[in-house]
């Protein structure tokens, strides 16, 4: 692949080992050539690093494998995982889960991302429906203003949402900006 179809989230063979891109910025600096800088973290070891790639050159992708799994429940060693196509059951900690632990509910279906059976990632859908357990009671007759006013979600997300969602509302939420969308019918 080319450095310019870089991706968050992709792993690209790096020095010899697998990295997972944290972050990328595609540049065309005035009259220079464009760039691609990236910020990357080593699966194995855990360092990251930061490189720049000219966006014409050719990136070798690591070897990755992804499965469907559904998320079974969190406890203190971390979240876990039953494999969809031959039931075993993984256990990911919080490192590796990041900011998706305010997105992910019981039985939801995600995809678990491995190199050399290591999980390295995962993917979960681009909309979830969560439940507010915790927000500020409606105003009356402050139908006029459009101000969002801040709520807790049953995941420990919090989100701002419009005046009228009260506790016990289900709504959309986008997972990659984490910010509300709709109502849940």
């Amino acid at each position: 692949m080319k450095a310019k179809e870089i991706r968050k989230g992709k792993v690209i063979d790096y020095k010899g080992a697998p990295h997972v891109v944290m972050s990328f910025q595609h540049r065309t600096p005035g009259n220079l050539r464009a760039f691609v800088q990236v910020r990357l973290r080593n699966i194995m070891t855990g360092n990251q690093c930061e490189d720049r790639f000219s966006s014409t050159e050719d990136i070798p992708e690591a070897d990755v494998f992804s499965f469907n799994a559904t998320f079974l429940y969190k406890d203190e060693s971390g979240f876990n995982f039953m494999n969809s196509e031959n039931y075993d059951q993984l256990c990911l900690n919080e490192d590796l889960v990041g900011d998706n632990k305010y997105y992910i509910k019981e039985e939801m279906a995600v995809q678990i991302s491995t190199y050399n059976d290591i999980p390295i990632g995962i993917e979960i859908p681009k909309t979830v429906v969560l439940t507010i357990v915790e927000t500020q009671p409606e105003l009356k007759g402050a139908t006029a203003s459009n101000s969002p006013k801040p709520a807790l979600c049953d995941t420990g997300l919090s989100v701002n949402v419009p005046a009228f969602v009260k506790v016990g509302d289900r709504v959309n939420v986008d997972t990659e900006e984490g910010v509300y969308l709709s109502r849940a019918d």
